[in-house]
């Protein structure tokens, strides 16, 4: 495998570097089949911004041809990889396997039958179906309160809602999620503040936009797609404004191969109008500052506020009285930057407010959230077409899982429902999220974990915790398609069982997902690649419905029933609000935006119809020292804030491509750092440094210079993960990944 990957300098993000890509995986042995399946009636793998569906695999809900990307060809043609082979685990034993890394890992290739770690046992061994529903009933016979599960949004809404029907009729409202690690803080925020959780921006209304504040997204590489619409914008004369500590050239610059004349054989399009540069974990900073601007600049709608806002006084008072030299002094920025980014969205009438994980995976995530929503409502951009708040989500259906009931804080009117269908009260207090179940696992609290995707492990802070903690759990089900880190390094005490599943285009049944701007698509069913006597794979609602029948039978309800997914659509249509059209998709192949989350109108579902305003105090931020670390003001190195994140060959913690060559860097052990900060350390570029932080080390790590604020670093993620313990938002129970205090020595 190739250590080191390089690249000229690179002036636009996407571009032909994307077409290059496309072409090696169209002629690789596996290009027909790739391109059966960028074709087939079903969403995109990789993102939440979604595309695909009864349109076809390349149209989004809006009609527009050409609608796939990068990511998308990575994540299929991972899963087109073939099975893993039958004498794989009788070859190599665990030690081997726990040496690989997370590209390693993926390249092993596709589970293909099921298999087996006991305790003491050296090699997983293959077992049957009969086994795993063996192991499953007794593991599933422990207390409620013992039993978890984590999940990813890689899976359907129908497993999604099987699986939380099924763990709420055991009893348990132990339903962690992956979200709880990125966009909770979204959530949270936003349905504090507007009552509904979600994006209440349709694609149909950002195309009407004047206006984009992005803010703490690298969408060039994780939501490629949103590209689109950026040129568009831009197109017609609209502004984009980017909020990020690094200047991404994606950001800058844009060259897609969606629109080939005006823009991938020009070089590419402009993106950003303005770019700023604040301090990580500063946005609340940041956002009173423009509120205080705003005000300043005589640019509120004080008839809106009055009308359609609730505590707005308070809100307006906190910025008028907070000094410019506070807001400042915590956000790196300058009060004549603030004043002409304020100026700038605070004179347009349509304006969208997006973000990504730079805002949500802070200390203070929630405030971001609600400091964002602030700020919009002050210019009247909240309830009406071409404005309003846009959360980024990664996973393709991440928000389906929560909207299905995949959460410890379960919406009453679900509970209600699920309370009736079950016929009888569900448990919803309490319940681990993802950091609590890693903490609760820790103090031996968890006996059976059930895992359906995702790679709990890799993604949690402190990996040494995790691994610790994992292995104090008797028995893990491992639910996947693909090997990941977390099956060779997250293993339980007793019994850890890997579970092979079809990928969603696979699916002998047709399923739903949820896209992040709350449009549903249908997915039609497929076929398998993997095909032969030794595979042994089926469907992730056969898998859960055969463990319910095992455990429950017909209590209390005939659970056999649920291996049909039109049945289970109608048991959403009459538990799950806003799923109503769900009921008769198999029927119309009508595809549909959940009702009740696109405000077009500024009356919103809280308890007043108004948008309900909070003050959000300024954080106080302590740029790290070597005395942190235990060291002299005089040690040698420099102490920086470490912001962790995804490579532009990457989705979540899988690694597809070994290097970055939009930021160049050329593997997966950099550090991206500003000029100006190795000079003051004495450092010279491609110099190989230690980089320390409260949890562990790593060591020889390649300095790579780049367009990062002074005082920031940026390394990869999941690699990263072993560096830091989890400082977490107490609102939302998400990690500071974003916000990492380290010395560079």
């Amino acid at each position: 495998m190739k250590e080191r990957e390089t690249s000229d300098k690179i002036e636009a993000g996407g571009g032909f570097p994307v077409l290059q890509y496309w072409a090696e995986k169209t002629l690789s042995p596996q290009g027909i089949k790739l391109w059966q399946t960028l074709n087939h009636k079903s969403a995109c793998l990789a993102c939440a911004w979604g595309t695909g569906g009864q349109k076809g695999g390349f149209v989004n809900e809006a009609g527009e041809s050409l609608q796939r990307c990068l990511k998308s060809v990575e994540a299929i043609t991972s899963e087109l990889m073939p099975g893993i082979k039958t004498d794989f685990f009788q070859t190599y034993h665990l030690a081997q396997l726990q040496s690989l890394t997370s590209l390693e890992c993926d390249r092993l290739g596709r589970f293909s039958y099921p298999v087996l770690l006991k305790a003491g046992e050296s090699h997983y061994q293959r077992i049957s179906w009969e086994e795993v529903y063996r192991l499953a009933e007794q593991a599933f016979r422990q207390p409620s309160e013992t039993i978890a599960s984590y999940s990813s949004g890689r899976s359907s809404n129908e497993a999604a809602y099987l699986l939380q029907l099924f763990f709420r009729a055991l009893g348990s409202n132990n339903l962690a999620d992956c979200s709880d690690l990125c966009h909770a803080a979204s959530t949270v925020g936003l349905k504090q503040v507007f009552g509904s959780g979600t994006s209440m921006v349709s694609l149909e209304s950002l195309k009407q936009a004047d206006c984009v504040v992005l803010i703490g997204s690298n969408a060039p590489a994780n939501h490629p797609r949103l590209m689109n619409e950026l040129i568009q914008i831009r197109d017609r004369g609209g502004k984009i404004i980017i909020i990020n500590p690094q200047i991404e050239v994606g950001l800058v610059k844009f060259s897609s191969p969606a629109f080939p004349i005006k823009s991938l054989l020009r070089g590419g399009s402009d993106i950003s109008t303005l770019y700023l540069q604040p301090i990580p974990g500063s946005d609340t900073a940041l956002f009173v500052g423009l509120q205080k601007s705003l005000i300043e600049q005589n640019l509120v709608r004080w008839d809106y506020l009055e009308s359609h806002t609730e505590n707005w006084q308070s809100v307006i008072d906190y910025a008028r009285q907070i000094p410019w030299e506070t807001i400042t002094k915590t956000c790196g920025l300058s009060r004549e930057e603030i004043e002409a980014t304020a100026a700038l969205f605070g004179n347009l009438e349509r304006v969208v407010f997006a973000w990504a994980m730079g805002v949500t995976q802070q200390e203070n995530g929630v405030d971001n959230i609600i400091s964002i929503a602030n700020t919009a409502l002050l210019t009247g951009n909240a309830g009406k077409i071409g404005a309003g708040t846009m959360p980024i989500r990664g996973h393709s259906n991440v928000q389906g899982f929560g909207s299905m009931g995949v959460t410890v804080k379960l919406r009453r009117e679900i509970a209600e429902a699920l309370s009736q269908l079950l016929g009888k009260p569900l448990n919803i207090t309490g319940g681990y999220d993802t950091r609590a179940l890693i903490e609760a696992a820790e103090r031996g609290k968890i006996n059976t974990l059930f895992c359906l995707g995702g790679n709990l492990y890799g993604a949690n802070p402190d990996l040494n915790q995790a691994k610790k903690a994992l292995a104090q759990i008797d028995t893990i089900f491992y639910v996947a398609t693909k090997p990941n880190l977390g099956h060779f390094q997250g293993l339980a005490r007793q019994n850890t069982v890997i579970l092979p599943v079809f990928a969603r285009f696979e699916n002998p049944h047709p399923t739903t997902t949820e896209s992040g701007n709350n449009f549903v698509r249908f997915n039609e069913r497929g076929s398998s690649h993997l095909q032969g006597s030794d595979v042994d794979v089926i469907s992730e609602v056969e898998l859960l419905t055969n463990i319910a029948v095992k455990v429950l039978g017909t209590n209390p309800i005939d659970w056999s029933r649920l291996d049909d997914t039109a049945y289970i659509r109608q048991l959403i249509a009459k538990t799950i609000p806003g799923y109503q059209k769900i009921g008769q998709l198999d029927q119309t192949r009508t595809e549909f935006t959940i009702s009740g989350r696109i405000f077009t109108e500024p009356h919103f579902p809280t308890s007043t119809g108004k948008a309900q305003r909070s003050v959000t105090p300024l954080p106080t931020l302590k740029a790290p020292q070597k005395q942190d670390f235990n060291q002299p003001e005089n040690a040698p190195g420099i102490t920086l804030i470490l912001g962790t994140g995804r490579s532009y060959g990457q989705h979540n913690t899988v690694v597809y491509q070994v290097g970055d060559k939009y930021r160049g860097m050329p593997h997966r052990h950099c550090l991206l750092m500003n000029v100006e900060d190795a000079k003051k350390a004495g450092f010279q570029e491609h110099q190989r440094v230690t980089v320390q932080g409260d949890a562990g080390k790593l060591e020889n790590i390649e300095l790579i210079f780049g367009p990062i604020r002074e005082g920031v670093g940026f390394m990869f993620y999941p690699e990263t993960n072993v560096l830091f313990k989890a400082k977490i938002d107490p609102r939302c129970g998400t990690p500071a990944y974003k916000r990492v205090p380290v010395w560079v020595f």
